[in-house]
């Protein structure tokens, strides 16, 4: 992915997949990894963590640790900001494909 344009909306859009699940469950990377390669992204650790860190810095998400099998696993979960933001994208999201024609507007 070449073009810079592109490549930020490839950044968008794994922003709002992990913003999605984390408001279902609370996340952890490897396991996002994987949930992103059912969908085609194809990411390296050094690509999604960075992703992670900005999104909490920004307030859209937050992490506590936890001690799974004898090793500490960071998880992630959504902020009030972050499931205000994660809405608001989808509203944009709903009428871009919509005037793109994918789908009717609801």
């Amino acid at each position: 992915m070449q073009n810079s344009i592109s490549k930020r909306l490839f950044q968008g859009f794994i922003c709002l997949h992990i913003l999605h699940h984390a408001q279902e469950e609370p996340i952890y990377g490897s396991w996002m990894l994987e949930e992103l390669s059912k969908h085609g992204y194809k990411l390296s650790p050094g690509t999604l963590y960075p992703l992670l860190h900005n999104l909490e810095k920004d307030g859209l998400i937050n992490h506590y640790n936890e001690k799974v099998k004898g090793k500490i696993r960071k998880y992630y979960r959504i902020t009030e900001e972050g499931k205000m933001e994660l809405k608001e994208t989808k509203k944009y999201l709903i009428e871009l494909i919509a005037e793109l024609g994918i789908v009717e507007e609801e």
